[in-house]
C-alpha cells in the first residue's frame, strides 16, 4: 500500500481528508476523491467528525477502494461498545482497508444531537490494543483466531500545540507502545510547535508524523472553526490576513500551500483538511511544489492479501 511504504521507506508522505455525505449518495465524496488521484498517497475518510451524523466511514471507505484509490478508514470509540468495534475491524479487514486511523472520537456535546448517548467504552490507546490483538491473531476473548492475524497499518492522532506538554508526551508513548505505527496530528497553525513536536516526542519513538494543515476560505470561516471544532486555536493573525485580503478564498489557498511546504521540512508528510472544498487540495500541493511519489494512476485490487501490510 502506498501510505504504508512511503512512511516506513523515510518517503514524504500525504494525506488528504473527505467528509461523508449527510445522506445516502456519495457521489459528491466520491467525486472529490477522484480528484486527489496521483496527488497524495492516501485518502482518509472520517468518522462522525465533530459528532455529526454522516454516512458511515466504512462504507465511503469501501466505495474508494471500488475507484482504485487508497483509503484510511477512521474509527472512533465514541459511537461503539468494543463488541461493535471489534466486528468492524473484521469486517474491514474482509474488504481489503488496511490503513487505519484509531480515534477517541468528539464528544457528543458539540454535535448537533447533543441529547444522543455517548458509548466511550474503549479510547485510542485501548482500540490501538485490539488492534494490535488482531495483527498479532489473537481472539479479544480467547484463543486465536481461526484464519491468522489481520493485517492492519495502525495511526493515531496528537495535538502538537497542546497546553500540557508532559501530558501529551505520555499519551504519544502509550499510543506507540499500544502499536501506533505512525501519527497524524490535529491542524497545526505554529511551526515551532511542530518541530518541537517532531523533535522531542515523535522522533526518539521512531514515529513518522504527518502534519495537519487546513484550508481556511475566509476570517468567518477561521472564527468559526476555533468556535466550534474541538482543539483549533487559529491565530489571529492568520485571521487578520484573511480579512484584509482581495480575495480571501485565493488567500487560504495561499496560506495552506506555505505551511505544505515549511511543514514538510519538518515533519515526515502532511495531511490535507479542505471541508467541502477538496478540490482545491492539488493546486496547494502546486503551489507548495510538493505531490505523491507513486500516483495512484491504476485501480487498486479489490483485496489485498493478509500479508500486503
Amino acid at each position: 500500500m502506498l501510505l504504508h511504504q512511503a512512511l516506513t521507506r523515510g518517503r514524504t508522505a500525504i494525506t488528504a481528508e473527505v467528509t461523508p455525505p449527510r445522506g445516502g449518495d456519495p457521489a459528491r465524496t466520491l467525486a472529490a476523491a477522484r480528484e486527489l488521484r496521483g496527488w497524495v498517497h492516501a485518502i482518509n475518510v472520517t468518522d462522525g467528525s465533530r459528532a455529526v451524523m454522516r454516512m458511515s466511514s466504512l462504507a465511503v471507505c469501501r466505495l474508494l477502494r471500488e475507484e482504485g484509490l487508497e483509503p484510511v478508514l477512521q474509527m472512533a470509540c465514541r459511537d461503539r461498545n468494543r463488541i461493535a468495534l471489534q466486528a468492524d475491524l473484521l469486517g474491514a479487514h474482509a474488504l481489503g482497508l488496511r490503513n487505519i486511523l484509531c480515534l477517541t472520537g468528539d464528544p457528543v456535546r458539540v454535535g448537533d444531537q447533543p441529547t444522543a448517548r455517548p458509548v466511550n467504552e474503549l479510547e485510542s490507546v485501548r482500540l490501538l490494543q485490539l488492534v494490535t490483538q488482531l495483527n498479532q491473531g489473537l481472539d479479544p476473548v480467547a484463543g486465536s483466531l481461526p484464519d491468522g492475524g489481520t493485517a492492519f497499518f495502525a495511526g493515531a492522532a496528537a495535538d502538537p500545540q497542546c497546553s500540557s506538554w508532559t501530558g501529551l508526551r505520555t499519551r504519544v508513548r502509550r499510543k506507540k507502545e499500544a502499536g501506533a505505527r505512525f501519527l497524524q496530528t490535529q491542524m497545526v497553525t505554529d511551526a515551532q510547535a511542530l518541530r518541537r513536536f517532531v523533535e522531542e516526542i515523535a522522533a526518539p519513538l521512531d514515529l513518522p508524523v504527518l502534519a495537519g494543515v487546513f484550508l481556511l476560505k475566509s476570517a468567518r470561516n477561521a472564527a468559526f472553526i476555533n468556535r466550534v471544532v474541538p482543539g483549533a486555536s487559529i491565530p489571529q493573525a492568520l485571521i487578520d490576513r484573511l480579512a484584509e485580503a482581495p480575495d480571501p478564498a485565493v488567500e487560504g489557498i495561499r496560506i495552506a500551500a506555505e505551511q505544505v511546504a515549511e511543514y514538510s521540512t519538518i515533519a515526515q508528510g502532511v495531511h490535507l483538511m479542505a471541508v467541502k472544498a477538496e478540490e482545491r487540495i492539488p493546486l496547494i500541493l502546486q503551489q507548495a511544489g510538493l505531490r505523491a511519489e507513486a500516483a495512484q494512476s491504476e485501480r487498486l485490487p479489490l483485496l489485498s492479501s493478509p500479508g500486503s501490510g
